[in-house]
């Protein structure tokens, strides 16, 4: 079984763990790093993607200056999306030449990786056909609670998912959602009472267990600047 690094990085700017992101693939394409697996959280910001349309954020850039949200152009797949405190960020670094040479079998392993782990604490989640991420409740009530957007580049991964905890869903009235009129939810508005720590460490677990990781055991907090 294959080795995951893992890195706990607290809330840092998007810019940061993007540079972190971008040193470590360039790593793993000359094999220097195992497979890495940052997890963070990020200040306000709105990431546009690669088919992304500037029609989807619903305030001017004054008034996201006002609010305090970046805007960065970033090179993964989707539209926009917003991220903040109290999201809970993951941003694998893997090469996917070691596990499957199939970007759409990687995004939905992702998912089932997520629902895994909301199962753990109660939540019922599932995906949504025709629309990448993870999906709870039914009808009207149906909302999204991770989006996933990710970067291959000589089959090594970049960016990630994005699983609402215990966000500011208000945040999110600013855009349109990846680019869908429908609704979001948070695991807290779920009714889910659990700390970053014990999120953090079902994610791992889950995520190993997806991609069929041997028992994380390299699990660090790492200051992006040493790279």
């Amino acid at each position: 079984m294959r080795k995951l690094q893992v890195r706990e990085l607290g809330c840092i700017p998007f810019a940061e763990a993007w540079a972190l992101q971008k040193s470590l693939a360039e790593q793993r394409k000359r094999a220097e790093v195992p497979d890495q697996l940052l997890l963070l959280e990020h200040p306000h910001v709105l990431t546009l993607g690669r088919n992304g349309h500037l029609e989807n954020i619903l305030v001017t850039p004054e008034r996201l200056a006002q609010l305090g949200i970046d805007l960065v152009e970033i090179d993964r797949g989707g539209d926009i999306t917003y991220h903040g405190p109290g999201q809970i960020v993951g941003y694998p670094v893997l090469d996917l030449r070691e596990w499957k040479r199939d970007v759409v079998a990687y995004v939905r392993a992702i998912e089932q990786s997520i629902i895994a782990a909301l199962a753990r604490f109660g939540v019922a989640a599932d995906r949504e056909p025709g629309a990448t991420g993870v999906w709870v409740g039914q009808g009207p009530d149906r909302a999204k609670i991770c989006a996933i957007g990710v970067h291959l580049s000589r089959w090594v991964s970049t960016h990630g998912f994005a699983l609402n905890w215990t966000t500011d869903l208000s945040y999110f009235s600013y855009i349109v959602p990846c680019g869908l009129t429908r609704p979001v939810t948070s695991m807290e508005a779920l009714g889910v009472r659990a700390g970053r720590a014990t999120v953090h460490q079902v994610i791992i677990e889950e995520f190993s267990r997806v991609f069929e990781f041997q028992p994380c055991d390299i699990t660090e907090t790492v200051s992006w600047q040493t790279y």
